[in-house]
Protein backbone atom coordinates (compact mmCIF):
# COMPACT_ATOMS: atom_id res chain seq x y z
CA UNK A 1 0.00 0.00 0.00
CA UNK A 2 2.62 2.54 1.04
CA UNK A 3 4.93 1.55 -1.89
CA UNK A 4 1.93 2.45 -4.59
CA UNK A 5 1.06 5.42 -3.02
CA UNK A 6 5.25 6.80 -2.97
CA UNK A 7 4.74 5.49 -6.63
CA UNK A 8 2.13 7.80 -7.19
CA UNK A 9 3.70 10.63 -5.39
CA UNK A 10 4.88 13.48 -8.10
CA UNK A 11 8.76 13.78 -7.51
CA UNK A 12 10.46 17.28 -7.06
CA UNK A 13 10.38 19.32 -10.15
CA UNK A 14 7.66 17.22 -11.32
CA UNK A 15 4.35 19.11 -13.02
CA UNK A 16 0.96 18.11 -11.13
CA UNK A 17 -2.27 19.04 -12.84
CA UNK A 18 -2.94 22.28 -11.36
CA UNK A 19 -5.47 25.18 -11.94
CA UNK A 20 -4.26 27.44 -14.07
CA UNK A 21 -2.00 29.96 -11.81
CA UNK A 22 -1.60 27.90 -9.41
CA UNK A 23 1.87 25.88 -7.97
CA UNK A 24 2.38 23.15 -6.36
CA UNK A 25 2.57 23.86 -2.28
CA UNK A 26 5.78 23.78 -0.57
CA UNK A 27 7.06 22.27 2.72
CA UNK A 28 8.59 23.97 5.28
CA UNK A 29 10.74 20.21 6.24
CA UNK A 30 13.93 20.85 5.35
CA UNK A 31 15.57 18.77 2.10
CA UNK A 32 17.79 16.97 3.88
CA UNK A 33 15.06 15.89 6.76
CA UNK A 34 12.40 15.20 4.00
CA UNK A 35 15.21 13.11 2.11
CA UNK A 36 15.91 10.64 5.21
CA UNK A 37 12.46 10.71 6.40
CA UNK A 38 11.77 9.60 2.61
CA UNK A 39 14.51 6.87 2.79
CA UNK A 40 13.52 5.34 5.84
CA UNK A 41 10.22 5.00 4.77
CA UNK A 42 10.82 3.22 1.58
CA UNK A 43 13.68 1.24 3.59
CA UNK A 44 10.92 0.30 6.19
CA UNK A 45 8.24 -0.46 3.53
CA UNK A 46 10.47 -2.23 0.91
CA UNK A 47 12.36 -4.45 2.39
CA UNK A 48 12.86 -6.94 -0.39
CA UNK A 49 14.01 -4.77 -2.97
CA UNK A 50 17.30 -5.65 -4.35
CA UNK A 51 18.27 -2.30 -6.23
CA UNK A 52 19.53 0.72 -3.50
CA UNK A 53 16.00 1.96 -2.60
CA UNK A 54 17.18 5.60 -1.94
CA UNK A 55 18.26 6.48 -5.32
CA UNK A 56 14.88 7.29 -7.56
CA UNK A 57 14.01 9.23 -4.22
CA UNK A 58 17.43 10.83 -3.84
CA UNK A 59 17.78 11.44 -7.52
CA UNK A 60 14.21 13.70 -7.29
CA UNK A 61 14.87 15.51 -4.36
CA UNK A 62 18.44 16.55 -5.13
CA UNK A 63 18.39 19.30 -7.92
CA UNK A 64 20.07 18.59 -11.02
CA UNK A 65 23.29 20.61 -11.76
CA UNK A 66 21.96 23.71 -13.97
CA UNK A 67 22.12 23.73 -17.70
CA UNK A 68 21.46 25.66 -20.19
CA UNK A 69 17.71 25.08 -21.87
CA UNK A 70 15.23 26.44 -23.36
CA UNK A 71 13.03 26.76 -20.20
CA UNK A 72 16.27 27.92 -18.10
CA UNK A 73 15.25 31.83 -19.54
CA UNK A 74 17.90 32.98 -16.87
CA UNK A 75 20.98 30.91 -17.78
CA UNK A 76 19.67 31.85 -21.61
CA UNK A 77 19.87 35.35 -20.95
CA UNK A 78 23.02 35.72 -19.09
CA UNK A 79 24.87 33.99 -21.83
CA UNK A 80 23.37 36.17 -24.90
CA UNK A 81 24.30 39.69 -22.49
CA UNK A 82 27.98 37.86 -22.02
CA UNK A 83 28.39 36.91 -26.05
CA UNK A 84 26.85 41.05 -26.58
CA UNK A 85 29.51 42.14 -24.51
CA UNK A 86 31.79 40.09 -26.55
CA UNK A 87 31.23 40.99 -29.99
CA UNK A 88 30.75 44.74 -28.80
CA UNK A 89 34.85 44.41 -28.04
CA UNK A 90 35.01 42.46 -30.85
CA UNK A 91 33.88 45.34 -33.01
CA UNK A 92 35.38 48.07 -31.10
CA UNK A 93 39.15 46.08 -31.48
CA UNK A 94 38.41 45.48 -34.98
CA UNK A 95 37.35 48.79 -35.99
CA UNK A 96 39.77 51.38 -33.75
CA UNK A 97 42.48 51.30 -36.50
CA UNK A 98 39.66 53.19 -39.06
CA UNK A 99 39.13 56.06 -36.16
CA UNK A 100 42.85 56.36 -36.09
CA UNK A 101 43.63 56.32 -40.21
CA UNK A 102 43.84 60.30 -39.78
CA UNK A 103 46.46 60.28 -37.33
CA UNK A 104 48.59 57.52 -37.98
CA UNK A 105 48.85 57.79 -42.02
CA UNK A 106 50.82 60.92 -41.30
CA UNK A 107 52.86 59.90 -38.23
CA UNK A 108 54.09 56.44 -39.92
CA UNK A 109 54.39 57.96 -43.46
CA UNK A 110 51.49 55.70 -45.00
CA UNK A 111 50.06 56.27 -48.48
CA UNK A 112 45.61 55.78 -49.23
CA UNK A 113 46.52 52.43 -51.12
CA UNK A 114 49.13 51.23 -48.45
CA UNK A 115 46.40 52.01 -45.43
CA UNK A 116 43.65 50.30 -47.55
CA UNK A 117 46.00 46.97 -47.44
CA UNK A 118 46.21 48.01 -43.96
CA UNK A 119 43.11 48.18 -43.25
CA UNK A 120 42.23 44.79 -44.90
CA UNK A 121 44.44 42.70 -43.63
CA UNK A 122 42.83 41.84 -40.69
CA UNK A 123 40.23 40.18 -42.70
CA UNK A 124 42.90 38.20 -44.57
CA UNK A 125 43.62 35.99 -41.81
CA UNK A 126 40.06 36.34 -40.57
CA UNK A 127 38.52 34.91 -43.42
CA UNK A 128 41.22 32.05 -43.61
CA UNK A 129 40.69 30.88 -40.26
CA UNK A 130 37.18 31.11 -40.24
CA UNK A 131 37.86 27.19 -41.55
CA UNK A 132 39.98 26.75 -38.98
CA UNK A 133 37.92 28.12 -35.81
CA UNK A 134 34.41 25.99 -37.36
CA UNK A 135 36.05 23.05 -37.13
CA UNK A 136 37.72 23.86 -33.51
CA UNK A 137 34.22 24.93 -31.98
CA UNK A 138 32.45 21.42 -33.43
CA UNK A 139 35.74 20.20 -32.51
CA UNK A 140 36.08 20.66 -28.32
CA UNK A 141 34.14 22.51 -26.28
CA UNK A 142 33.36 26.04 -27.78
CA UNK A 143 32.75 28.18 -24.39
CA UNK A 144 36.61 27.44 -23.98
CA UNK A 145 37.61 27.73 -27.54
CA UNK A 146 35.70 31.17 -27.17
CA UNK A 147 37.74 32.32 -24.01
CA UNK A 148 41.23 31.41 -25.67
CA UNK A 149 40.10 33.91 -28.50
CA UNK A 150 38.96 36.36 -26.71
CA UNK A 151 42.21 36.76 -24.51
CA UNK A 152 44.52 36.20 -27.60
CA UNK A 153 42.45 39.21 -29.63
CA UNK A 154 42.79 41.56 -26.24
CA UNK A 155 46.23 40.63 -26.15
CA UNK A 156 47.18 41.88 -30.13
CA UNK A 157 45.13 45.02 -29.44
CA UNK A 158 47.10 46.35 -26.69
CA UNK A 159 50.15 45.34 -28.54
CA UNK A 160 48.96 47.46 -31.89
CA UNK A 161 49.92 50.47 -29.47
CA UNK A 162 53.52 49.83 -30.14
CA UNK A 163 53.34 49.52 -33.95
CA UNK A 164 56.56 51.22 -35.22
CA UNK A 165 55.21 51.53 -38.90
CA UNK A 166 53.82 49.60 -42.15
CA UNK A 167 55.14 46.06 -41.61
CA UNK A 168 54.25 45.97 -37.76
CA UNK A 169 51.04 47.43 -38.26
CA UNK A 170 49.90 44.68 -40.84
CA UNK A 171 51.86 41.77 -38.96
CA UNK A 172 49.26 43.07 -35.80
CA UNK A 173 46.43 43.40 -38.06
CA UNK A 174 46.82 39.39 -38.99
CA UNK A 175 47.22 38.81 -35.53
CA UNK A 176 44.16 40.14 -34.74
CA UNK A 177 41.88 38.71 -37.93
CA UNK A 178 43.30 35.39 -36.61
CA UNK A 179 42.34 35.66 -33.12
CA UNK A 180 38.46 36.65 -33.58
CA UNK A 181 38.09 34.29 -36.19
CA UNK A 182 36.64 32.57 -33.42
CA UNK A 183 33.40 34.68 -32.30
CA UNK A 184 31.10 33.79 -35.12
CA UNK A 185 31.66 30.09 -35.44
CA UNK A 186 31.27 29.77 -31.47
CA UNK A 187 28.21 32.19 -31.30
CA UNK A 188 26.88 30.06 -33.70
CA UNK A 189 27.32 26.91 -32.26
CA UNK A 190 26.04 28.48 -29.07
CA UNK A 191 22.61 29.69 -30.57
CA UNK A 192 21.89 26.60 -32.33
CA UNK A 193 22.67 23.57 -29.61
CA UNK A 194 20.90 25.71 -26.71
CA UNK A 195 18.19 28.39 -28.20
CA UNK A 196 15.20 27.29 -30.16
CA UNK A 197 14.16 29.01 -33.18
CA UNK A 198 12.50 31.88 -32.04
CA UNK A 199 14.77 32.38 -29.67
CA UNK A 200 17.80 32.46 -32.00
CA UNK A 201 15.85 35.58 -33.95
CA UNK A 202 15.97 37.64 -31.41
CA UNK A 203 19.71 36.39 -29.61
CA UNK A 204 21.26 36.82 -33.44
CA UNK A 205 19.84 40.28 -34.00
CA UNK A 206 21.73 41.13 -29.95
CA UNK A 207 24.83 39.85 -31.45
CA UNK A 208 24.04 42.13 -34.52
CA UNK A 209 23.39 45.04 -31.83
CA UNK A 210 26.51 44.65 -30.29
CA UNK A 211 28.49 44.64 -33.89
CA UNK A 212 26.79 47.75 -34.49
CA UNK A 213 27.39 49.26 -31.37
CA UNK A 214 31.23 48.28 -30.80
CA UNK A 215 32.19 50.44 -34.24
CA UNK A 216 29.23 53.69 -33.08
CA UNK A 217 31.61 53.21 -29.07
CA UNK A 218 34.94 52.93 -30.74
CA UNK A 219 34.40 56.06 -33.48
CA UNK A 220 32.69 58.28 -30.46
CA UNK A 221 35.16 57.51 -27.65
CA UNK A 222 38.26 56.92 -29.78
CA UNK A 223 37.82 60.16 -31.54
CA UNK A 224 37.23 62.39 -28.37
CA UNK A 225 40.36 60.21 -26.70
CA UNK A 226 42.46 60.46 -29.86
CA UNK A 227 41.70 64.05 -30.28
CA UNK A 228 43.21 64.61 -26.52
CA UNK A 229 45.77 61.71 -25.80
CA UNK A 230 46.87 60.41 -29.50
CA UNK A 231 45.88 56.76 -30.58
CA UNK A 232 48.62 54.76 -29.19
CA UNK A 233 47.38 54.96 -25.75
CA UNK A 234 43.60 54.33 -26.81
CA UNK A 235 45.18 50.74 -28.14
CA UNK A 236 46.42 50.22 -24.56
CA UNK A 237 43.62 50.77 -23.01
CA UNK A 238 41.19 49.11 -25.24
CA UNK A 239 43.42 46.03 -24.77
CA UNK A 240 43.76 45.58 -20.87
CA UNK A 241 40.40 47.25 -20.12
CA UNK A 242 38.51 43.99 -21.77
CA UNK A 243 40.27 41.18 -20.18
CA UNK A 244 37.77 41.70 -16.98
CA UNK A 245 35.32 39.51 -19.22
CA UNK A 246 37.02 36.64 -19.36
CA UNK A 247 36.01 35.98 -15.46
CA UNK A 248 32.60 36.44 -15.98
CA UNK A 249 32.75 33.87 -19.12
CA UNK A 250 34.46 31.17 -17.10
CA UNK A 251 32.02 31.55 -14.12
CA UNK A 252 28.51 31.88 -16.38
CA UNK A 253 29.09 30.20 -19.82
CA UNK A 254 26.39 27.86 -20.62
CA UNK A 255 26.75 24.44 -19.63
CA UNK A 256 25.61 20.91 -20.16
CA UNK A 257 24.27 18.92 -23.51
CA UNK A 258 21.71 21.71 -24.87
CA UNK A 259 18.25 21.62 -26.30
CA UNK A 260 19.20 18.83 -28.83
CA UNK A 261 20.47 14.92 -28.54
CA UNK A 262 23.84 14.44 -29.63
CA UNK A 263 23.90 13.32 -32.99
CA UNK A 264 23.30 9.05 -33.99
CA UNK A 265 26.05 9.69 -36.91
CA UNK A 266 29.52 11.85 -36.91
CA UNK A 267 27.04 14.62 -38.69
CA UNK A 268 27.81 16.35 -42.07
CA UNK A 269 31.23 17.22 -43.48
CA UNK A 270 32.70 20.27 -45.25
CA UNK A 271 32.25 18.31 -48.62
CA UNK A 272 28.31 17.47 -48.02
CA UNK A 273 28.06 21.27 -46.82
CA UNK A 274 29.31 22.93 -49.70
CA UNK A 275 27.00 20.25 -51.83
CA UNK A 276 24.13 22.38 -51.08
CA UNK A 277 22.89 25.23 -52.96
CA UNK A 278 21.21 26.86 -50.18
CA UNK A 279 24.95 26.99 -48.17
CA UNK A 280 26.58 28.82 -51.27
CA UNK A 281 23.45 31.60 -51.43
CA UNK A 282 24.11 32.58 -48.00
CA UNK A 283 28.14 32.82 -48.71
CA UNK A 284 27.27 34.85 -51.51
CA UNK A 285 24.75 36.52 -49.92
CA UNK A 286 26.85 37.31 -46.62
CA UNK A 287 29.43 38.39 -48.52
CA UNK A 288 27.37 41.64 -50.80
CA UNK A 289 25.89 42.73 -46.81
CA UNK A 290 29.15 42.62 -45.41
CA UNK A 291 30.59 44.63 -47.87
CA UNK A 292 28.54 47.54 -46.92
CA UNK A 293 29.26 47.01 -43.04
CA UNK A 294 33.18 46.75 -43.35
CA UNK A 295 33.58 50.20 -45.97
CA UNK A 296 32.08 52.03 -43.57
CA UNK A 297 33.47 50.24 -40.38
CA UNK A 298 37.24 51.17 -42.06
CA UNK A 299 36.87 54.39 -44.52
CA UNK A 300 33.81 56.36 -43.31
CA UNK A 301 36.19 57.89 -40.57
CA UNK A 302 38.90 58.81 -43.11
CA UNK A 303 35.76 60.01 -45.37
CA UNK A 304 34.50 62.07 -43.13
CA UNK A 305 37.53 64.17 -42.06
CA UNK A 306 39.06 64.34 -45.25
CA UNK A 307 36.67 64.96 -47.75
CA UNK A 308 34.10 66.22 -45.45
CA UNK A 309 36.55 68.20 -43.68
CA UNK A 310 34.96 67.08 -40.38
CA UNK A 311 36.80 67.57 -37.14
CA UNK A 312 38.20 64.71 -34.93
CA UNK A 313 35.58 65.38 -32.20
CA UNK A 314 32.78 66.35 -35.03
CA UNK A 315 33.51 63.05 -36.87
CA UNK A 316 33.47 61.15 -33.76
CA UNK A 317 29.16 62.16 -33.25
CA UNK A 318 28.69 62.23 -36.77
CA UNK A 319 30.36 58.46 -37.70
CA UNK A 320 28.73 57.24 -35.00
CA UNK A 321 25.20 57.60 -36.07
CA UNK A 322 24.85 55.11 -38.73
CA UNK A 323 25.88 52.45 -36.75
CA UNK A 324 23.49 53.53 -33.92
CA UNK A 325 20.51 53.88 -36.78
CA UNK A 326 21.81 50.22 -37.79
CA UNK A 327 21.83 49.03 -34.33
CA UNK A 328 17.99 50.34 -33.25
CA UNK A 329 16.88 49.30 -36.77
CA UNK A 330 17.87 45.60 -36.02
CA UNK A 331 16.42 45.55 -32.87
CA UNK A 332 13.16 46.86 -34.08
CA UNK A 333 13.09 44.12 -37.27
CA UNK A 334 14.39 41.30 -34.84
CA UNK A 335 11.38 41.73 -32.37
CA UNK A 336 9.25 42.52 -35.30
CA UNK A 337 10.50 39.22 -36.78
CA UNK A 338 10.01 37.52 -33.36
CA UNK A 339 6.33 38.36 -32.96
CA UNK A 340 5.65 37.75 -36.73
CA UNK A 341 7.15 33.93 -36.27
CA UNK A 342 5.71 33.31 -32.52
CA UNK A 343 1.87 34.25 -34.27
CA UNK A 344 2.26 31.94 -37.28
CA UNK A 345 4.01 33.43 -39.57
CA UNK A 346 6.30 31.26 -41.91
CA UNK A 347 9.91 31.74 -40.69
CA UNK A 348 10.73 31.83 -45.18
CA UNK A 349 8.84 35.17 -45.51
CA UNK A 350 9.75 36.75 -42.75
CA UNK A 351 13.80 35.88 -42.85
CA UNK A 352 13.45 36.41 -46.61
CA UNK A 353 11.33 39.91 -46.44
CA UNK A 354 14.23 41.39 -44.20
CA UNK A 355 16.88 40.66 -46.22
CA UNK A 356 15.81 41.25 -49.45
CA UNK A 357 14.11 44.62 -48.73
CA UNK A 358 16.95 45.38 -46.05
CA UNK A 359 20.00 45.26 -48.67
CA UNK A 360 17.93 46.66 -51.38
CA UNK A 361 17.26 49.93 -49.38
CA UNK A 362 20.65 49.93 -48.67
CA UNK A 363 22.02 50.67 -51.65
CA UNK A 364 20.60 53.72 -51.45
CA UNK A 365 23.92 54.58 -50.26
CA UNK A 366 25.07 55.57 -53.58
CA UNK A 367 23.71 59.23 -53.21
CA UNK A 368 25.90 60.08 -49.95
CA UNK A 369 28.61 61.81 -52.17
CA UNK A 370 26.35 63.42 -54.75
CA UNK A 371 24.99 65.43 -52.36
CA UNK A 372 26.74 68.81 -51.36
CA UNK A 373 25.34 69.85 -47.89
CA UNK A 374 26.97 68.06 -45.71
CA UNK A 375 23.62 67.37 -43.06
CA UNK A 376 21.77 66.16 -46.44
CA UNK A 377 24.56 63.67 -47.17
CA UNK A 378 24.41 62.42 -43.47
CA UNK A 379 20.70 61.75 -43.48
CA UNK A 380 20.78 59.38 -46.67
CA UNK A 381 23.83 57.66 -45.04
CA UNK A 382 21.89 57.29 -41.55
CA UNK A 383 18.96 55.90 -43.25
CA UNK A 384 20.64 53.39 -45.19
CA UNK A 385 22.39 52.29 -42.79
CA UNK A 386 19.00 51.65 -41.12
CA UNK A 387 17.55 49.77 -44.09
CA UNK A 388 20.95 47.82 -43.71
CA UNK A 389 20.06 46.93 -39.95
CA UNK A 390 16.79 45.34 -41.31
CA UNK A 391 18.67 43.23 -43.18
CA UNK A 392 21.08 41.74 -40.14
CA UNK A 393 18.00 40.61 -37.81
CA UNK A 394 18.40 37.62 -40.43
CA UNK A 395 21.23 36.02 -42.26
CA UNK A 396 22.57 34.13 -38.70
CA UNK A 397 19.05 33.21 -37.99
CA UNK A 398 18.51 31.94 -41.95
CA UNK A 399 21.87 29.83 -41.62
CA UNK A 400 21.40 27.93 -38.39
CA UNK A 401 17.53 26.83 -38.96
CA UNK A 402 19.74 25.48 -42.33
CA UNK A 403 22.50 23.99 -40.82
CA UNK A 404 20.87 22.79 -37.73
CA UNK A 405 22.80 22.42 -34.16
CA UNK A 406 25.11 19.48 -35.92
CA UNK A 407 26.72 21.57 -38.66
CA UNK A 408 26.01 24.77 -37.22
CA UNK A 409 30.04 25.57 -36.62
CA UNK A 410 30.75 24.33 -40.02
CA UNK A 411 28.74 26.08 -42.10
CA UNK A 412 28.84 29.16 -40.10
CA UNK A 413 33.57 28.73 -40.61
CA UNK A 414 32.76 28.34 -44.75
CA UNK A 415 30.25 30.90 -44.72
CA UNK A 416 32.14 33.67 -42.56
CA UNK A 417 35.29 32.52 -44.53
CA UNK A 418 33.74 33.85 -47.71
CA UNK A 419 31.70 36.53 -46.37
CA UNK A 420 34.28 37.79 -44.69
CA UNK A 421 36.78 38.02 -48.02
CA UNK A 422 34.35 41.23 -48.43
CA UNK A 423 36.93 42.37 -45.33
CA UNK A 424 39.78 42.20 -47.90
CA UNK A 425 38.23 43.53 -50.97
CA UNK A 426 36.19 46.36 -49.40
CA UNK A 427 38.95 48.26 -47.65
CA UNK A 428 41.79 47.42 -50.48
CA UNK A 429 39.22 48.81 -53.07
CA UNK A 430 38.09 51.89 -51.80
CA UNK A 431 41.76 52.42 -51.51
CA UNK A 432 42.54 51.84 -54.80
CA UNK A 433 39.82 53.48 -55.92
CA UNK A 434 40.12 56.95 -54.36
CA UNK A 435 43.73 57.08 -54.99
CA UNK A 436 42.64 56.57 -58.85
CA UNK A 437 40.30 59.15 -59.20
CA UNK A 438 40.78 61.56 -56.03
CA UNK A 439 37.15 61.07 -54.51
CA UNK A 440 34.60 58.69 -52.85
CA UNK A 441 32.07 58.75 -55.66
CA UNK A 442 33.00 55.73 -57.13
CA UNK A 443 33.37 53.69 -54.06
CA UNK A 444 29.66 54.63 -52.88
CA UNK A 445 28.49 53.38 -55.84
CA UNK A 446 30.58 50.11 -55.95
CA UNK A 447 29.00 49.62 -52.23
CA UNK A 448 25.80 50.33 -53.73
CA UNK A 449 26.17 47.60 -56.86
CA UNK A 450 27.52 44.99 -54.28
CA UNK A 451 24.64 45.35 -51.53
CA UNK A 452 21.67 45.40 -54.48
CA UNK A 453 23.39 41.99 -55.64
CA UNK A 454 23.08 40.80 -52.23
CA UNK A 455 19.40 41.56 -52.20
CA UNK A 456 18.76 39.30 -55.47
CA UNK A 457 20.85 36.49 -53.89
CA UNK A 458 18.95 36.25 -50.99
CA UNK A 459 15.38 36.32 -52.99
CA UNK A 460 16.29 34.03 -55.89
CA UNK A 461 19.10 32.06 -54.10
CA UNK A 462 17.43 30.91 -50.80
CA UNK A 463 14.20 28.73 -50.72
CA UNK A 464 12.47 27.15 -47.79
CA UNK A 465 14.19 28.22 -44.66
CA UNK A 466 13.97 24.88 -42.94
CA UNK A 467 16.34 22.43 -41.70
CA UNK A 468 18.15 20.37 -44.23
CA UNK A 469 18.37 16.58 -43.91
CA UNK A 470 22.22 15.38 -43.84
CA UNK A 471 23.31 12.04 -44.83
CA UNK A 472 23.51 10.43 -41.32
CA UNK A 473 19.91 11.72 -40.49
CA UNK A 474 18.41 10.48 -43.61
CA UNK A 475 20.08 6.76 -43.27
CA UNK A 476 18.15 3.91 -40.38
Amino acid sequence: MMERELDSFPAAGASPDLPAGRSAPHFSLPRGELARSSCRSIVRHRPGRRADPTASLMQSVTPPPQEVSPGNSGMLWRTSALLFASVVICYIDRSNLSVATPLLKDELGLSVAGLGAVLSAFFWTYALFQLVSGWLVDRFNVNWVMAAGFFLWSAVTAATGLAGGFASLLCLRLFLGAAESVAYPAYSKIFATYFTEGQRGLTNALIDVGCKCGPALGTLAGGYFMARYGWRPFFFVLGLGALPWLPCWIRWMPRGRGRVERPSGPGPGIGEILGKGAAWATFAGLFCGNYFQYFLITWLPYYLVRERHFSMENMAVVGALPFVCSAAATTVAAWVSYRAIAAGAAPTRVRKACTVAGLGLAASVAAVPLIADARGAMAVLTLASAAYGVYTSSPWAITQTLAGPHAAGRWTGLQNFVGNLSGVAAPALTGLVVERTGHFTWAFALTAGVVLAGSMVYLFGIGRVEAVTWRYQASP
